[in-house]
């Protein structure tokens, strides 16, 4: 395989295929992600997400908006609120903002309602500045996005960008499942057939100071503490199994595979393991 490494979105990538990429299609890919990130980061001062950040208004929304959003107002309900992409403000309020200065505030701004936004594709109303967070599906989405372009030349490639994986080919691919109390170590590993995404999401990621990392719950704007780490497999999108492995950390396991097709496996604090049974792989139990 040929690897092609880049940083985009704040993040190591590498996409994997037989030969190397032509330049044109590295282009677009690179075009793809530089749009993507100009609308939804939350890092950069000319992006959009900041702009609605600054003022109320009605905002006009790029392509992918319905798609994510609709996902989002799903896992919202799914999850009693849990899930909430309004969650940009607390998320920097408590140390990850833009600037990561990993400081909290001793009082955190609360996370809006949902409802207080309005969504009429292709536009969003705000009655006062929202700061938008998309981190919990959005970077499995860009996955898809640049999986859709180097789909239409390869029939075999693996894109992964820091732990949200999309393969095709013809041959299983072997992932291991990282410990999060111990990087060198592994509690299982997955076995990824063609088109299929594997995310992870785990609290050891993007943690600072105590009990602070980046999955928070929306109802109490605090992190999460009871599930530690989550790995989901779903057939042909990575934006699924992405806000899954969010969602894993703020719903029981039946709600969310009564709604959508998916395989996991999540860690409590304790170190216990629970996984459906169809995972594909294997776990060390």
């Amino acid at each position: 395989m040929a690897p092609w490494q880049f940083e985009a979105i704040g993040t190591a990538w590498q996409v994997d295929t037989p030969e190397p990429i032509v330049v044109d299609v590295m282009a677009e890919v690179l075009d793809r992600i530089e749009r993507f990130d100009q609308a939804w980061s939350r890092f950069r001062a000319d992006s959009l997400v900041c702009d609605i950040a600054r003022s109320p208004g009605a905002w006009a929304m790029p392509e992918e908006a319905d798609h994510l959003l609709t996902f989002y107002d799903e896992l919202h309900g799914l999850t009693d609120g849990g899930v909430n992409p309004l969650i940009g403000r607390t998320l920097a309020d408590l140390g990850y903002d833009a600037s990561y200065s990993l400081v909290a505030s001793t009082s955190p701004a609360g996370v809006p309602a949902w409802d207080t936004i309005s969504w009429d594709p292709p536009t969003l109303t705000t009655i006062e500045p929202v700061v938008l967070d998309v981190g919990a599906a959005g970077k499995g989405l860009l996955v898809d996005l640049v999986s859709s372009i180097l789909g239409r030349g390869l029939e075999q490639f693996t894109v992964n960008a820091s732990g949200d994986i999309y393969h095709r080919g013809t041959s299983a691919l072997r992932v291991a499942l990282e410990d999060p109390r111990d990087p060198a170590m592994a509690i299982g590993v997955a076995e990824l057939q063609a088109d299929v995404a594997l995310c992870a999401s785990a609290t050891n990621r993007r943690a600072w100071g105590e009990g602070l990392h980046h999955v928070l719950d929306a109802r109490t704007g605090r992190p999460t503490h009871d599930v530690v780490a989550t790995w989901v497999v779903v057939a042909q999108s990575c934006m699924l199994a992405d806000g899954l492995a969010t969602a894993h950390f703020l719903a029981e396991p039946s709600v969310l595979m009564g709604r959508f097709e998916h395989e996991f496996v999540r860690m409590y604090a304790d170190g216990r393991l629970e996984w459906s049974p169809s995972f594909p792989g294997e776990v060390f139990a």
